[in-house]
């Protein structure tokens, strides 16, 4: 995620003054923005706003309820065949020819990890997921099935509920879980506050599982849930009040589990930036039901579309992933543009508001994307799906999917890539967002730079003194300093100082290739400070600097 103020390019003073009242916007919207250059941008909260869960969810008019049935229906019991408890009806069935080319696409963009490159965990959970997006944009209905094995005994699954976190939830988003069911038998979902403010459902949602489970022994688990979306949300999960446009990241309950180590249960942090922790799953359905005419953008490859009878006049847009540590979707009249980027499709959708063309912003896209390769290796995704939202801050990144605000790529040219980077430094290799944010926001600064030429300004960066030399402290640390500013600097630009610093030592040749070498033998896992410092162990000069900047400990 990019939050803090971006550089436009050869600013003259009228143009600074102009892009001062942006930033002061963008900010005070919670903006995600990438690196400050020169600039400082003023505080998302005031200074004494309190931590997270204390700030109350304003009162607001209740949403409209869902009118007439689902088109994502309750999935069946275990045991069903390939299609069981599918979550859409169609209107026709999809050809057996049909179904056979879209699986062997499939299986041909899920072939084995390039060389010297971890494969995707075996035991994998599976994902299928379904959301109901019709004609009124503020209610999404929604249905999943999770089918996992847990390493170790296992009387509850545990699911994470991230748009009722602080920023999300005070705009007007929140997700509830409507009925769950575990291996066909009825449960009573328990929801715990975990970080949401007051008046919101709480982030974090416990599934009990009645008879508990040995480790090795496969769960599945059926939800059902509804999301009331806010408009305008300068965040992941919102509606344009312009033109209906839907946008929805982890907007659906996220399986918390963590191999080798269990549930993950930190609460929500009331700061900027992403706070998810979550294993790769195969994603082996995603349908998204849309008013017919209009545009889906989604996660991984896109199968197909066909009508729905459930839902007059819609349409269910079917994708697929055989990686995928997260999912994101976008549905509205919009304006797209697709091409091939070095074997990778790019598709690109854009209001017909956007400041640039959808050709503009996938220019921007590929340009970044053949130049952070040169460095970090082949890009990890098949597909990379660029939603363009009104109200977004600037960018928030998901694996293979990336929402941008309406700004112009060539006005703020750090944006593109530091959001593509995050296709490797949270994409590729995951890690806990919330401990550890410098594993990914400090590398895709430092990947940003490194590819726009802004290196050498970066690595002279001083951090204030409160947050200097604490590049690894957490973001419930940061959160505590109540100055969302002292995130950026500490963890951003700070981190990205550190890494060219490291660069410098370690030689330019030298450090690329370990730090690929991070990148291939971490993929698909949520990665330490311990496995980054593991991969730079020959060269004791980038431990000391690590060291020096408190990103390991000393």
């Amino acid at each position: 995620m990019t939050r803090r103020a971006v550089r436009p390019v050869a600013p003259t003073a009228v143009s600074t003054v102009v892009l001062a009242v942006v930033l002061v916007a963008m900010t005070a919207l919670g903006a995600c923005t990438p690196s400050a250059g020169d600039l400082t941008a003023p505080t998302a909260r005031p200074t004494g706003s309190p931590p997270a869960g204390g700030e109350p969810v304003p009162p607001r008019s209740p949403p409209p309820q869902p009118r007439g049935p689902s088109g994502c229906a309750v999935t069946g019991g275990p045991g069903g065949g390939d299609d069981a408890g599918s979550k859409v009806s169609y209107e026709q069935p999809l050809s057996a020819g049909q179904l056979l080319s879209a699986e062997r696409s499939f299986v041909a963009n899920s072939a084995s990890a390039p060389a010297g490159q971890a494969a995707p965990w075996k035991d994998r959970p599976t994902v299928s997921l379904c959301f109901d997006v019709r004609s009124d944009p503020r209610v999404v209905r929604g249905s999943e099935q999770v089918t996992f094995t847990p390493d170790r005994r296992t009387c509850a699954v545990v699911f994470r509920a991230w748009p009722n976190k602080p920023e999300t939830a005070r705009a007007g988003n929140r997700l509830e879980v409507t009925s769950a069911t575990v291996d066909g038998r009825k449960e009573i979902p328990k929801v715990a506050a975990a970080g949401a403010p007051p008046g919101s459902p709480g982030t974090l949602v416990r599934v009990p599982v009645s008879r508990c489970v040995p480790a090795g022994r496969t769960v599945q688990v059926d939800l059902t849930f509804t999301l009331t979306v806010g408009a305008d949300t300068p965040e992941r999960v919102g509606y344009s009040s312009r033109d209906g446009a839907v946008w929805l990241g982890t907007a659906y309950p996220l399986l918390a589990w963590q191999r080798g180590k269990g549930w993950v249960t930190d609460p929500a942090v009331d700061l900027f930036g992403e706070t998810v922790t979550s294993e790769e799953f195969r994603l082996r359905r995603l349908d998204v039901v849309a008013p017919d005419g209009d545009q889906v953008l989604g996660t991984g490859q896109a199968v197909g579309s066909m009508p729905s009878t459930k839902v007059r006049g819609s349409v269910v847009h079917r994708f697929r992933a055989d990686s995928v540590r997260d999912v994101s979707l976008t549905v509205g009249r919009l304006r797209t543009e697709s091409r091939e980027v070095d074997g990778v499709r790019l598709h690109v959708g854009v209001p017909s508001s956007s400041v640039a063309s959808a050709g503009e912003w996938a220019d921007a896209t590929a340009a970044a994307m053949r130049s952070l390769s040169t460095y970090l290796g082949p890009f990890p995704y098949r597909d990379l799906w660029v939603t363009v939202a009104d109200s977004v801050g600037t960018g928030i990144e998901f694996p293979g999917s990336i929402q941008f605000g309406n700004v112009s790529p060539t006005r703020y040219p750090q944006l593109v890539p530091h959001e593509v980077a995050h296709m490797w430094f949270y994409g590729l290799v995951g890690n806990d967002q919330a401990r550890d944010p410098w594993l990914d926001e400090a590398l895709a600064e430092y990947a940003e730079t490194l590819v726009d030429g802004t290196g050498a300004r970066s690595v002279r960066f001083q951090a204030p003194s409160r947050v200097r030399d604490r590049v690894g402290r957490s973001m419930a640390w940061y959160a505590a300093l109540r100055n969302p500013d002292l995130y950026a600097a500490g963890v951003y630009r700070q981190g990205g100082a550190m890494l060219h610093r490291a660069r410098q030592a370690a030689g330019p040749a030298t450090f690329d290739r370990l730090l690929r070498g991070y990148l291939n033998a971490n993929a698909h896992r949520i990665a330490t400070p311990r496995d980054f410092a593991r991969a730079f162990a020959s060269r004791p000069k980038v431990i000391a600097i690590l060291r020096e900047y408190g990103a390991i400990p000393r």
